[in-house]
């Protein structure tokens, strides 16, 4: 790391979709232990960048009809400046997180926020969030409900960052350049 380098924070929020229920029902329903149905969103930069089915949206950090997160992981720092995530957001936007590539299962919230972290700091995740997938779907009411969670239509709301709005972002959210996020 360059010491020169302005460093910005990066944490992860962590969202129960169930509020608990997981815990509680998970047992019963599938036959072992889930503690929370995830959904994850990366904050740096000020903002909370999440993924669902219209493409890669950002809000203010908890700012998402989920209110604030259930936990906070601080994933570390990086030296990714602000411009150069957006063109990496404005990239993955237009091909891999683009809103019709949404599955619920395979390529999710989770995923993307796993694959920014690595961008960003260098490390995943936690495992537990990105194996929940795999988790509920060896247990065969996980088969049976597959067909039903597959169509359903996930997005959280926020504003959609997709081409221009990447620009119109950044244009509207300008920093003062060195300071730490």
């Amino acid at each position: 790391m360059d010491k020169n380098a302005a460093r910005y924070n990066v944490q992860l929020y962590i969202y129960d979709l169930s509020r608990g229920m997981a815990r509680s029902l998970s047992p019963i329903m599938l036959g072992k232990q889930l503690d929370g149905i995830w959904h994850t969103a990366i904050v740096a930069y000020g903002d909370e960048f999440f993924f669902g089915g219209e493409g890669i949206s950002s809000c203010s950090p908890g700012g998402t009809m989920l209110g604030p997160p259930d936990t906070v992981v601080d994933l570390g720092e990086t030296e990714v400046s602000e411009e150069i995530f957006m063109d990496y957001l404005s990239s993955l936007g237009e091909s891999t997180y683009r809103g019709d590539r949404y599955r619920l299962f395979e390529h999710n919230c989770n995923t993307f926020t796993n694959e920014v972290a690595q961008f960003l700091t260098g490390r995943p995740i936690p495992s537990y969030i990105t194996d929940l997938p795999s988790e509920v779907l060896s247990t065969p009411f996980g088969q049976i409900l597959r067909p039903i969670l597959d169509s359903i239509h996930i997005a959280p709301p926020g504003v959609l960052l997709q081409g221009t709005d990447v620009v119109k972002y950044l244009n509207s959210n300008k920093k003062s350049e060195g300071t730490s996020g």
